[in-house]
This record gives structure tokens, C-alpha cells and sequence, in this order.
């Protein structure tokens, strides 16, 4: 039980890797507030958590409005009286397209959702980390950080790496309240963001490279890596196993950005 009496905050939490982290916490101890913008796919998700015997409740806000947000987290102090572990991990793929075919919408919408959204989940539940210290956990991603022939997906590379930004400053300006600020970087796993995602025209702008011969995902010969997976490393970076860690990205992708980079 890592992470006994530990509340903790899972934003993106009903679907994905959010959902199996929320899963996760909760088997081994945690209260989870499982965060998303659908209130029927939350509610659908605590009830997994409660049939299980975990403790958890409902979040629903869109992380990128900052009353929604700010509300969610007060709504899980009054239930609990503090927060432990923030896992920002909410995000979407947003318009994958040539630059000049982006418009400045689809740009905002991409930045609002995955670094704004980290901002928010952080800003308005430090408070309750600070009465006791915590970790925050970040999923950025391959992309942007190791990844970067990916022709389009401009606006999510350059959100992702600047999550990483925000994890390496927060890190710092937050240790003397003991609180750590860590990044996930997942490759290819198995979920439904793909469902947020946007393709257009990027025929013309990808760049002619032929790969080594052999698999995307080298430990899985070619196969995506699991949610579960992802999990268990942001259950890690929540645990006091890792109390000593912080402003550290960790890829978590099977050799994929050691081949495709």
C-alpha cells in the first residue's frame, strides 16, 4: 500500500492512462479524485474505482477554465482537507497540419488544454501540497522532448516540451516545501487520444526518412506500450519511493525514441 492516506488528484482520469493510474492509486491506498471535462465517462470511472473497493469521487472540470478547475480542487479539500499528488496528465493531440494551415484556434486550444491545464491542476491545488509537501507528476510525451519528425504535430511537441520546462522550474522554486515535480514521457501506449487528434495535408510537410529495419517499439517488437504500464510509473513517482527525485523527465516508450528521433 505505497500510497496509504495519500489523497491524490488524477486530472484526464477516465479513460487511458489517467484512468489506470486512478485505478492504481486507489488499489494501493490513495483517495482519488478522478478529474475530466465528461461527467458521464468520471462517474463512470469512480464507480470502477469504488466496485473495487477504492475510495474515490468526481472532478469533472475542463482543465483549461481556471473557475472550473479552481472549484474541482476545492471541492476535494472540503471532502478530504489536503491534497498529496497531483497527477496533471489530461491532454489531447489537437491539429496535426502544416504551419500555415494551423489557425490560431486550433493553436490555443492544443496550448490551453495541455500546458495551461498543467498549470491550473498545479496552481490551485499547491496550497494543500504545501502543508505537508507531495509530488506532481506531468505527462508530457516523445514528442518534443526526444521525438521531433513528427511533421505537424507542431503545437503538441511544443506544448509537451514546455511541460517539461514548467516541471524543471516548479521543481526548484517548490523543493523548500518538499514538494517534487516530475514528468512522464510516454511513447506509443494504447489509448483513445488518438480520438483528439486532427490530420491534415501532412503529407506535405513530412520529411523523407526511412527507419532501420525492424520494429517501431523495440521491447515489444513493434507492439504500443499499455496504460497499466505508464501507471505503474507515475504510481512510483507518487510513492515516497522516490523522495528524492524531482525536475526529472522519465521516457517510458520501449526503445521508439532511440530509433525514431
Amino acid at each position: 500500500m505505497q500510497l496509504e492516506g495519500k489523497v491524490a488528484l488524477v486530472t484526464g482520469g477516465s479513460s487511458g492512462i489517467g484512468k489506470a493510474s486512478a485505478l492504481l492509486f486507489a488499489q494501493q491506498g490513495a483517495k482519488v479524485a478522478v478529474n475530466g471535462h465528461s461527467e458521464e465517462h468520471v462517474n463512470a470511472a469512480v464507480a470502477e474505482i469504488r466496485a473495487a473497493g477504492g475510495v474515490a469521487i468526481p472532478a469533472v472540470a475542463d482543465v483549461s477554465v481556471p473557475d472550473e478547475m479552481e472549484q474541482a480542487v476545492r471541492r476535494i479539500a472540503d471532502e478530504w482537507g489536503t491534497i498529496d499528488v497531483v497527477f496533471a496528465n489530461a491532454g489531447i493531440n489537437g491539429v496535426w497540419a502544416p504551419l500555415d494551415e494551423i489557425t490560431a484556434e486550433e493553436w490555443d486550444k492544443t496550448l490551453d488544454v495541455n500546458l495551461k491545464g498543467t498549470f491550473l491542476s498545479v496552481k490551485y491545488a499547491l496550497p494543500y501540497l504545501k502543508q505537508q509537501g507531495g509530488s506532481v507528476i506531468i505527462t508530457s510525451s516523445v514528442n518534443g522532448t526526444r521525438i521531433f519528425s513528427n511533421s505537424g504535430a507542431t503545437a503538441y511537441a511544443c506544448s509537451k516540451a514546455a511541460q517539461v520546462a514548467f516541471a524543471k522550474m516548479t521543481a526548484l522554486e517548490l523543493a523548500r516545501y518538499k514538494i517534487r515535480v516530475n514528468v512522464i514521457c510516454p511513447g506509443w501506449v494504447k489509448t483513445d487520444i488518438g480520438q483528439s487528434t486532427d490530420r491534415r495535408n501532412l503529407e506535405n510537410v513530412r520529411y523523407p526518412v526511412q527507419f532501420p529495419d525492424g520494429s517501431k517499439i523495440p521491447l515489444t517488437n513493434g507492439g504500443p506500450g499499455l496504460p497499466e504500464q505508464v501507471a505503474q510509473l507515475a504510481l512510483f513517482l507518487a510513492s515516497d519511493l522516490s523522495n528524492h527525485i524531482t525536475g526529472t523527465e522519465m521516457w517510458i516508450d520501449g526503445g521508439e525514441s532511440l530509433i525514431v528521433g
